[in-house]
């Protein structure tokens, strides 16, 4: 039956990958961190009602949503935003980054949280991936699903991260095996101002103090690994879908497939639908890739009325 009160948190240890960012949890919110699949996974949760998870992207953590955490607790759910497994305050593991395995780590932290009902999801990036592998391994436990501003392994995202039929170049770099990790130590602040100007068209989303906090949750131990080891699965990531959609998979629950204007657009809906027949689709008008950040207003309202 699904916990209608939120969970009653202990007392828990220092996050184990960099700052825990305590001090902007939005009111009403408190950290977790819970072992669960054989790591720990950290997150923030708060509300009450029936759960709402957050999935976020590379290379943020929960923080992604600090904009649209109480409004959509505000609606009546208990919203739990997890740290994807070797991001922000979750532990960075040697493996298990294969968004099958991921979506495992979410479903084990629900559990132990005791929010054990149906579900709704909502994932942006490689959050987005996640969900989705939690969508197809657990299809009775997802009542809505809203994936936002990706391309899904199997799916389309193989076309985007093609550089010789110009997609996009960084997911092979940071597919290598230890490049981008001695590429960006040390320079993690200057290549987020890059990352964050060349990927979001809101150029206010992402002011110096923002870059700085996510900087610092990219430089504890390891920490670039713990990132760019959600890419070195992808193609693993990929096969796995397609064998399922192969086998005659699809997805039955209600799906809401959101892009920017000027990053996905309408692709992700259009090549999900072999496997989401229903899927709706939904543009965010003026937004770049990072759309919590740069446009949650705009999210917010798609979001709210989809997940009611």
């Amino acid at each position: 039956m699904t916990s209608t009160t939120t969970p009653q948190i202990p007392a828990q240890a220092t996050a184990p990958n960099g700052p825990a960012f305590a001090d902007d949890l939005p009111e009403g919110f408190t950290q977790v961190l819970r072992e669960v699949n054989g790591t720990l996974i950290h997150g923030v949760v708060g509300g009450s009602g029936e759960p709402l998870v957050l999935l976020h992207g590379w290379p943020q953590s929960w923080r992604e949503w600090r904009y649209m955490l109480r409004p959509l607790a505000d609606l009546g759910y208990t919203v739990v935003a997890p740290d994807l497994r070797g991001t922000g305050g979750s532990a960075v593991t040697e493996g298990g980054y294969d968004k099958d395995n991921q979506a495992r780590d979410v479903h084990e932290l629900l559990q132990v949280l005791g929010l054990t009902g149906p579900v709704r999801m909502v994932g942006h990036d490689i959050g987005g991936m996640v969900a989705f592998s939690y969508a197809r391994l657990y299809p009775e436990q997802v009542h809505k699903l809203a994936l936002v501003d990706l391309a899904v392994p199997g799916y389309g995202l193989e076309e985007i991260m093609d550089p010789a039929s110009g997609g996009l170049f960084h997911f092979g770099l940071f597919m290598a095996p230890e490049a981008p990790e001695l590429l960006f130590r040390g320079n993690e602040k200057a290549f987020l101002t890059w990352w964050f100007a060349k990927m979001a068209a809101n150029s206010t989303a992402f002011p110096p103090e923002e870059i700085d906090t996510i900087a610092a949750s990219l430089s504890g131990p390891d920490a670039l690994r713990g990132g760019f080891e959600h890419y070195r699965t992808m193609l693993q990531d990929g096969r796995d879908n397609r064998a399922w959609g192969e086998a005659g998979g699809v997805l039955t629950m209600p799906v809401l497939a959101v892009g920017a204007e000027h990053s996905v657009g309408s692709y992700l809906a259009r090549t999900l639908k072999p496997v989401v027949p229903g899927v709706e689709e939904a543009v965010i008008a003026g937004s770049g890739h990072y759309i919590p950040d740069e446009h949650p207003e705009a999210l917010l309202a798609l979001l709210a009325p989809f997940l009611a």
